[in-house]
Formats: C-alpha cells, sequence, structure tokens
C-alpha cells in the first residue's frame, strides 16, 4: 500500500502521544510527575566520583597484590570485569587517589590482554585523579598494573611497636567514605556495586584477611598466599584488607573473633553474645544473607569505632571495656548487615539511609539482648551527643538529605544522619506501632536487598507502604520537615532513661555537698550511667572537686576508654594538672577519632592548651591514620 506523506506525519505525531500518556501514566501509577523523575535522576548522581557506569559499568574486581612492607605500598593488578551500559561507549572512567599506573590493557575474554591507551588527569584535593581507559568495541575485561603511594589515605602501614605483639609490622585498609580509589582503581561509588575476589601474597609469617570472609581453600596455595571470594555486589567502599600476626576463635556456629594473639582472649570474652545478636536481629528484620559474621579487632590506632566490611567487621580495641558495656558497636556493625550493605546509600548525601536506620536497629538488638532501660540510656546519650554537636553545626548540616557537592563526604559524617536518623525511624514507630512499622523496615529490606538506593527512593516506598494506608497516622509525620529541614521537629521523640534519674539524683546530692563522692552509690553503675553522671556535671568544677572524685573512683586511671575520654575533657576544661600525664598517654596510645578530636578542640580553646596541644600532637600523629590526621589537623591549624 502506497501512503501519503501527510499520513506519515499523522502517524508518527499519534504514536508520540501514546507513548508519552503511557510514560505519564506509568510515572503516575508511581506517585511520581515527570519533574520527579529528573530529580530522582539527578539525585542518583555521585558528586563525589569521576566514574561513568551510566556508559560502562563495573560489575567484578579481580586483585593481584603484594604487600610490601619494606616499601609501604601494595603493588599489583586489577582487573575489571565491565557492561556496556550504552550502546557505542568507549571509554572507562575510574576513580584514583595518589595511585602510581603503570599500564593498562584489554581484552575481549579474559585470556589474551592488548595494551589499551590510558589517561590520568590532574587530581582535585577531595577527588582524586580521574583515570580514562580507551576500550577497543568487544572489550569486556581491563586489566590495571599499578602500585599505591606509602601515604595513600585509605592505607596505614604500622611498625611492630604500634601493634599489641609488638614483632611484626601491620597494615589495614579503610575505604569509607571515597578512600578505595586510593589503593584499588574502580568506580568508587556507594552506587557501583562490585562482586570481588583476590590474591594477595605477604611475607609468610604474616595473614591476610578480607570483608571477603574465610579465605578461599579450593586450591593448595603456598605460605603467604591468600585467595578470597565475595560474590555478592557490594559497595567499593566495603572492600576491605588487612594483614598482620592474625589468629582467630570461633565464637559460634557462623561467628568468631580474628585478632592479635595478645588480645584474643580479652576480645572473645567481650564478643561472646555475638550469636545472640544475630538471632535476634533475624527475628526482626529478615534472614541474615552473609554466611559468616566475624569481628577482627584491629591495632588501636584504627580510626573509627567500627567498619561493617561484610563477613568481617572492623573494630577498634577501645570498646573492649572487660563488662560488655560498649558492644553495642557490634550490634551497629552486625545491623549494617541489613541497612547500609544489603540496602546502601546510592550518594554520600544519603549516608542517613546506612546510618540512622543501623542506629535505630542497633537499639532494637540492644534492648532485645541486654533489656529495655540499657537501650534508653544509650539512646538519652545519643540524643544528648546530637544536641550538643548541633549547638555548633551550620544549619545545612542539620539536615538528613545534606548537600556534600564540592566538599569532602567524610564532612557528612557527624551525628545528625547517625541520630537524628534513627529518631525519624523511632518516631514513625511511635507514630505506626512496632509491629506494623517492623513489618514495613522486613519489607524495605527485602524490596532493596543488594542494591544502592536515594532518599527520593526510600520516601517513594514509605508512602507507599506506610504513609498512604494509614493516612490518619501519616498526617503526624512530617515527613519533609524531618528529612529536609535543620534542627529538630517538635515531634521527635525524647527517651527517658529511670536509671539517669537516679544517677541525677546523686550528682546533685553531691554537688551540694550533701554526700561524699565515696558514699555515692556507684558499684553497679554501667558505662552508660557513669557518662551520663560525668556530662551532668557542670563545665566549671574546683580542684577540690575533682580530686575528690578521682580518689573516690580513680576516674585518671579508668581502662574504660569512653568513660577516660568524658573525665579528660572535664580536666582540659578544669585545669586538673594531675590527669595531664593520663591526658598525653590517652591521645598517643589511641588514634580513634571520635575520642581523640574533641579533646584537642577543648586543649586549643586557650593559648596555654593549644601549646600543650600541639606538642602532644607533634609526637602523636605519625601513629595515627590519615583520616584521624586530616581531622585533628583542621583542629590544631584553625586555633
Amino acid at each position: 500500500m502506497k501512503v501519503t506523506r501527510p499520513l506519515v506525519c499523522f502517524v508518527i505525531l499519534l504514536g508520540l502521544f501514546v507513548m508519552a500518556c503511557r510514560n505519564s501514566s506509568s510515572d503516575n501509577a508511581k506517585g511520581l510527575r515527570p519533574a520527579d523523575v529528573a530529580a530522582k535522576t539527578d539525585d542518583a548522581r555521585d558528586a563525589h566520583s569521576y566514574s561513568n557506569p551510566e556508559q560502562v559499568r563495573v560489575r567484578h574486581v579481580d586483585l593481584d597484590l603484594e604487600v610490601l612492607f619494606d616499601r609501604k605500598v601494595l603493588k599489583g593488578l586489577s582487573t575489571l570485569t565491565i557492561e556496556r551500559t550504552q550502546a557505542g561507549a568507549d571509554t572507562l572512567k575510574l576513580d584514583t587517589r595518589d595511585l602510581k599506573i603503570i599500564k593498562t590493557e584489554a581484552s575481549t575474554g579474559g585470556t589474551n590482554f592488548a595494551p589499551a591507551q590510558f589517561t590520568l588527569s590532574a587530581a582535585d584535593k577531595v577527588l582524586g585523579a580521574p583515570l580514562t581507559v580507551q576500550l577497543s568495541p568487544q572489550a569486556t575485561k581491563v586489566r590495571i598494573e599499578y602500585e599505591t603511594s606509602p601515604s595513600a589515605s585509605g592505607v596505614q602501614w604500622l611498625e611492630p611497636a604500634q601493634t599489641a605483639g609488638k614483632r611484626h609490622p601491620y597494615v589495614f585498609t579503610q575505604s569509607q567514605a571515597i578512600h578505595a580509589r586510593s589503593w584499588i582503581p574502580l568506580q568508587d561509588s556507594p552506587g557501583a556495586r562490585v562482586t570481588y575476589s583476590a590474591t594477595i601474597r605477604t611475607p609468610k609469617e604474616l595473614r591476610a584477611v578480607m570483608s571477603a570472609g574465610e579465605p578461599h581453600v579450593k586450591a593448595k596455595l603456598l605460605p603467604g598466599n591468600y585467595k578470597f571470594e565475595m560474590p555478592q555486589a557490594i559497595p567499593p567502599y566495603l572492600i576491605a584488607l588487612a594483614v598482620g600476626d592474625i589468629a582467630s576463635k570461633p565464637l559460634g556456629d557462623r561467628t568468631g573473633v580474628y585478632t592479635e594473639p595478645a588480645m584474643m582472649d580479652r576480645a572473645a570474652r567481650e564478643f561472646e553474645d555475638t550469636e545472640k545478636m544475630i538471632v535476634a536481629t533475624e527475628k526482626l528484620y529478615g534472614p541474615y544473607r552473609w554466611g559468616r559474621y566475624d569481628i577482627l579487632v584491629l591495632p588501636p590506632s584504627f580510626p573509627i569505632g567500627g567498619m561493617e566490611n561484610p563477613r568481617l567487621t572492623f573494630a577498634t580495641p577501645t570498646i573492649l571495656a572487660g563488662d560488655k558495656s560498649l558492644v553495642s558497636l557490634i550490634a551497629h556493625e552486625l545491623a549494617h548487615s541489613w541497612s547500609g550493605n544489603l540496602v546502601t546509600n546510592a550518594t554520600w548525601r544519603d549516608f542517613w539511609l546506612n546510618e540512622g536506620f543501623t542506629t535505630y536497629l542497633e537499639r532494637r538488638v540492644t534492648e532485645a539482648i541486654y533489656g529495655r532501660e540499657r537501650e534508653e540510656m544509650e539512646a538519652a546519650l545519643g540524643l544528648q551527643s546530637l544536641k550538643k554537636e548541633m549547638e555548633d553545626l551550620p544549619e545545612a548540616d542539620e539536615i538528613l538529605h545534606v548537600d556534600l557537592a564540592g566538599r569532602d563526604p567524610d564532612e557528612g559524617f557527624t551525628l545528625v544522619p547517625y541520630e537524628k536518623g534513627a529518631l525519624f525511624l523511632r518516631h514513625l514507630e511511635e507514630t505506626f506501632g512496632r509491629e506494623r512499622f517492623d513489618q514495613f523496615l522486613k519489607g524495605y529490606f527485602e524490596r532493596f536487598a543488594f542494591q544502592s538506593i536515594t532518599t527520593a527512593d526510600f520516601t517513594e516506598h514509605l508512602k507507599k507502604n506506610l504513609l498512604d494506608p494509614n493516612p490518619q497516622l501519616a498526617a503526624k509525620v512530617p515527613v519533609e520537615e524531618w528529612i529536609y529541614k535543620p534542627g529538630l521537629p517538635a515531634s521527635a521523640p525524647k527517651p527517658q532513661s529511670d536509671a539517669f534519674a537516679k544517677v541525677e539524683a546523686q550528682a546533685k546530692g553531691w554537688l551540694e555537698g550533701k554526700t561524699a563522692a565515696a558514699k555515692l552509690q556507684t558499684k553497679q553503675w554501667s558505662t552508660q550511667e557513669w557518662l551520663h553522671f560525668l556530662r551532668f556535671l557542670p563545665r566549671q568544677l574546683n580542684a577540690n572537686q575533682l580530686k575528690e572524685l578521682d580518689q573516690a573512683f580513680g576516674l585518671t586511671k579508668t581502662g574504660n576508654a569512653e568513660i577516660a575520654h568524658q573525665w579528660l575533657l572535664i580536666s582540659i576544661r578544669n585545669k586538673y594538672e594531675p590527669a595531664d600525664p593520663r591526658l598525653e598517654e590517652y591521645l598517643t596510645s589511641i588514634g580513634r577519632q571520635k575520642l581523640i578530636k574533641p579533646l584537642y578542640e577543648e586543649l586549643v580553646k586557650t593559648p596555654e592548651g593549644r601549646k600543650r596541644a600541639l606538642k602532644i600532637y607533634a609526637k602523636a600523629r605519625p601513629a595515627y591514620h590519615p583520616i584521624a590526621q586530616t581531622a585533628v589537623d583542621k583542629v590544631v591549624k584553625k586555633a
């Protein structure tokens, strides 16, 4: 049949109209307008990555690395399996930071590699340098030969003297937020999930462990050779490595502890409830999907409390209090197996989806294992810390969906995504009821399992599955205010602790001179009660009061890192000289940023304190992790 030109035009226009209607209908079915769709696309763009997964996506990373302690570098190969997500794409863009790129090659099947042209562009002080590799039309794998810098931001090399055993060197990585690019050339974005495998070559007397779990043992390996497989797709910041004098001990059928032999007994006793925590979390939010859950206790320079690397949480030794009073950190890192590792923030401005959810889950697990009173004490301490920190934060940083464009994403690691995020979820729980909210969360983890999502994805899911079915209750929840506005809504939950009320009553009695410190009923106090007691005291105390407390309770000598931190803050403010040697010992023996940074901040408030801070820091800085160094550098330079 012959078709006339006007008829052709009509048919084309009709087709375009039908397609537009279908698209509009589909969007409206999801509660989205075309403008919302555009906004969601913009939200999913990672401002902290040069990579181009929308054109070429890395699906698997295979590492073959040699650990060279004498040069303090990792050297070897990274082979990337790629998938073209846009037809005709001919370049692969990767993130790097201070990497020496020796050569790049490409292959169509992984057997024969041919040289591939690459460009390593100028480095940005935050993002590092983009690496662009030219691809042949059929290339499915890219192999990069490289080595790290001795000062890589995500790698810390320790001398034997900096370890518990004092006999062997040690190295570990810390990839969150964008430090994976300092030891692996890859698409370093939480939205670019990958599986990975690795061959790690170490000195024969040392052991390698990774976030893939136990070494792969199907093939017979030579001493000093370790193979690992991570079959589940994870965000790159969860790729982790440690090498040192590392032993292991089982805690349960699927749990265990790794650490230096000198710390093994302490760690195993402290973490003996780990299996119970897994069972409690599974009852609430569905099965644990990662096989094993082990804990690696690192040397004291580890810059954070814990890192939820799948199958092998990295943890600070500062939580080994001897009475399990600080193991909520393990509950937190375990909870990340659902919120963070299973369902991940797509960009770092969505970080609260990881940490707010995990802090909420941590508290629920703590309640299940140790009781409601313990949970409420920890929630109350969390709210105290949040309010104190927000006093000094700009309003823009009090927002859950924080704008971090042009900034180091590490700057977004305030208490806001943790504690404000957890309070938002607790508000939802209190509004809709625990049973209904637990079912919502269980469905949320199932719906987005092994995906990286944005805040818009969450709010759409929340609207469809909790708010819309319950309009009267939904009217009580100011979602926009919680997520997009600074501060805390008036409806924010207020955790209450009867134990804290009793602590306050005793503190008041002592402050008023009615009770001597030695007569206070503190024998059964938990770490949480001690922290509340010390925080409740006025900022200014006289020398006699400080001496009385110290003599009664040995606060300067306490081995509990959290209590010591709070006492040393008080000592700095009030110039309590008997605590001065302990302060220096504390700052030069641990590197956990949460504990050391506030002490430097307090020191630099006075001229004499600043001199002391600089003197101590000059001694302590070489042993700090690069992440902690960056944070404390800003404190001492700003003062």
